[in-house]
C-alpha cells in the first residue's frame, strides 16, 4: 500500500518505509523530524518542469503528462522510478513524503498514481 504525506506532518509508525520524493529539501524540517528511509530526489520532476509548473492549478493536467513522460523516457528519472517501484513491491507500506502545500495537485499524487498503475499489472 502506498500513501502520501506532507513533510510537515508528524511521522508515524504506520507510515512504513518513508521516501522523500522532492528534489529540494522541505524548508524548516530537520532530518530527525522527517524520519526518512530514503531521499529519492532523482524521481522528482526536473528543475525546469518544476519551475514551469510553479504549482499553478491550471497547469496541473499538462504538468502531470510531462512529469509522467520524464519518468518513462529519461534515463535517470526512469531508473529512480524503477527503484521506487521495487521498494513498493518489497515493503508492506510505503509513504511518499512531499513538501507541496497543495495535497491534491502535486508530483507525489502523480507519482503514486503511476506506481499504483504499475503495481496493478
Amino acid at each position: 500500500m502506498i500513501q502520501l504525506k506532507r513533510a510537515y506532518q508528524k511521522a508515524e509508525e504506520t507510515d512504513g518505509f518513508r521516501v522523500l520524493v522532492d528534489r529540494i529539501w522541505p524548508r524548516g524540517v530537520s532530518k530527525a523530524e522527517a524520519k526518512l528511509d530514503l531521499w529519492l530526489k532523482e524521481v522528482a520532476p526536473s528543475t525546469e518542469l518544476r519551475k514551469w509548473y510553479n504549482h499553478t492549478p491550471e497547469k496541473f493536467s499538462e504538468f502531470s503528462e510531462r512529469y509522467q513522460k520524464e519518468l518513462l523516457d529519461e534515463e535517470v528519472p526512469h531508473q529512480a522510478f524503477q527503484e521506487l517501484l521495487a521498494i513498493c513491491q518489497k515493503e508492506k507500506q510505503v509513504t511518499l513524503v512531499y513538501g507541496a502545500k497543495d495535497e491534491t495537485e502535486n508530483q507525489a499524487v502523480v507519482l503514486k498514481k503511476r506506481l499504483d498503475q504499475q503495481l496493478a499489472v
